[in-house]
């Protein structure tokens, strides 16, 4: 199987340069690993010391940030490598002062495994949950560099518990040491002779626990929401909107609305907008706007999300009627009720504060608007349930603490 899959590698690298002539995105992923090689041979010096952390896209990094952090501030004499393999992380990181050097992985080949960490010298390497590129690993362990696996997760259906899957199990192997969210998961590791593994729990949990430490005060959102209540959905996709904006427009109760579209062109901005009945204003408009008055607030920019939930007194996270969930932790943090779309098995945080009631899953808009009704008529039920929220993060933080203090025993 490892020669399928080394054939495969080639196989799809070649077939990547043809695509993408015909595909923007395409074209980052090849052309962004074409400099690589020499970029390290610039930037990383014999004498340098190396930690590398390779995380696959933009929701791997956000959950191995806290360990770079705590590596800069452990460690400032060694030098921090970060590298993505999708361009949806890179290309919004390639520029983060976190770490000195960020690039994309080169494809997982033998030749490319042996040049990258004979040029990386990395004097330990940390990859972030799904992460497992076997030639990679294999030459970190014949260099005998200890590899850790952070915030892992595992299911009974990954091929790593296939009878197919011994190449990929072979992988799991090599790592020094593997720190899992859940016990779910550290068993399914003990069933195929996986001993060394920890119970660390979600890094983003640690993540997460740092925004209520920062200023996240917002002028225009302070004018915005005034005394009212406020419901913020965030990353919302066409999927959500349908059901969302039917909500929206027939509430009336004094709150307001806050909506920050996944999608943020100026074709389905102006669409959303002629769809909502209230009056609403764009964030791009605001400088000539009054926005006291208004009812609904579209964010047609990017950046703010976060610090826009710690004004909601209810939140809606979308991409569950979608593509893929998005991030539930950010407005749970605020210990707030959040309510989100049906397809969410497989986030693990959602599962979880779907258990305990504090995130809201619906179906349509009918449970929606049944949902919407009970939070705003009961301010009781409306606490309890964000509290739940509040109190499952700040009881299960403290993932990147337990890995800090096992990679200070082998650096």
């Amino acid at each position: 199987m490892l020669f399928l899959y080394n054939l495969a590698v080639l196989v799809a690298s070649s077939v990547l340069k043809l695509v993408a002539n015909f595909s923007p995105k395409l074209k980052l992923f090849v052309d962004g690993r074409k400099n690589v090689f020499s970029q390290l041979q610039q930037e990383i010096s014999e004498q340098d010391k190396v930690i590398w952390v390779h995380t696959a896209s933009l929701g791997e990094f956000e959950q191995g940030l806290p360990i770079i952090e705590k590596l800069k501030v452990t460690y400032p004499n060694h030098k921090i490598l970060v590298t993505f393999f999708s361009p949806s992380g890179y290309e919004v990181k390639k520029n983060t002062t976190v770490a000195d050097l960020v690039l994309y992985l080169p494809l997982d080949t033998k030749k490319n495994a042996r040049k990258f960490i004979a040029l990386a010298r990395p004097r330990l390497a940390i990859f972030v949950k799904y992460e497992i590129w076997p030639n990679y690993l294999q030459e970190l362990k014949q260099q005998q560099v200890p590899t850790l696996l952070i915030s892992a997760i595992f299911l009974k259906r990954q091929i790593f518990f296939k009878g197919y899957g011994g190449f990929m199990r072979k992988g799991l192997h090599t790592f020094s040491h593997i720190f899992v969210q859940d016990k779910n998961s550290q068993d399914l590791l003990r069933s195929i002779d996986i001993n060394n593994s920890t119970v660390a729990g979600d890094t983003r949990l640690d993540r997460v626990s740092e925004i209520l430490e920062r200023d996240n005060t917002l002028d225009f959102m302070a004018t915005f929401k005034q005394g009212d209540l406020c419901m913020v959905a965030g990353s919302t996709w066409p999927e959500d909107e349908a059901i969302l904006l039917e909500a929206m427009n027939k509430i009336d109760q004094g709150i307001k609305f806050a909506i920050a579209p996944h999608n943020i062109k100026e074709a389905h901005i102006q669409k959303l907008k002629g769809a909502i009945t209230k009056k609403t204003v764009l964030f791009s408009e605001l400088d000539k706007t009054d926005i006291a008055d208004a009812e609904v607030l579209i964010i047609d920019t990017v950046g703010l999300l976060t610090k826009i939930y710690s004004y909601a007194d209810i939140a809606y996270v979308g991409g569950g009627f979608a593509t893929g969930l998005h991030n539930t932790l950010e407005p749970a943090v605020f210990g707030i009720p959040v309510i989100i779309g049906p397809e969410f098995k497989g986030f693990k945080e959602a599962e979880d504060l779907v258990h305990l009631k504090g995130v809201l899953p619906v179906s349509d808009k009918v449970e929606l608007q049944k949902t919407l009704d009970a939070l705003l008529q009961n301010p009781d039920f409306r606490k309890e349930t964000g509290t739940r929220n509040a109190n499952y993060i700040a009881q299960n933080k403290g993932a990147s603490s337990k890995i800090l203090h096992h990679i200070k025993k082998l650096l």
